[in-house]
């Protein structure tokens, strides 16, 4: 398992998008809200060094929030 220690992978989640000028993001202060391209039903996405591997739903429960990984993405052969 010491080989597998030594390997870096970065882990992103993508829950939407926006786009805006340079100058309003400069202007946000703390606690900023930015709208996302997405609903709250619309499913995440989860990148591997860039590379797409998984999508899910964000669950609210009992006022618990989780994440729920719904689909493997599969690499075309």
């Amino acid at each position: 398992m010491s080989t597998l220690d030594n390997i870096e992978v970065d882990i992103t989640v993508e829950l939407g998008a926006a786009t805006m000028p340079i100058h309003h993001l400069l202007r946000m202060g703390r606690g900023a809200v930015i709208e996302l391209d997405t609903t709250e039903s619309d499913p995440f996405r989860v990148y591997a060094n860039n590379t797409l591997i998984a999508r899910g739903e964000i669950k609210i429960e009992d006022g618990r929030l989780s994440v729920e990984l719904t689909e493997k993405v599969r690499r075309p052969a």
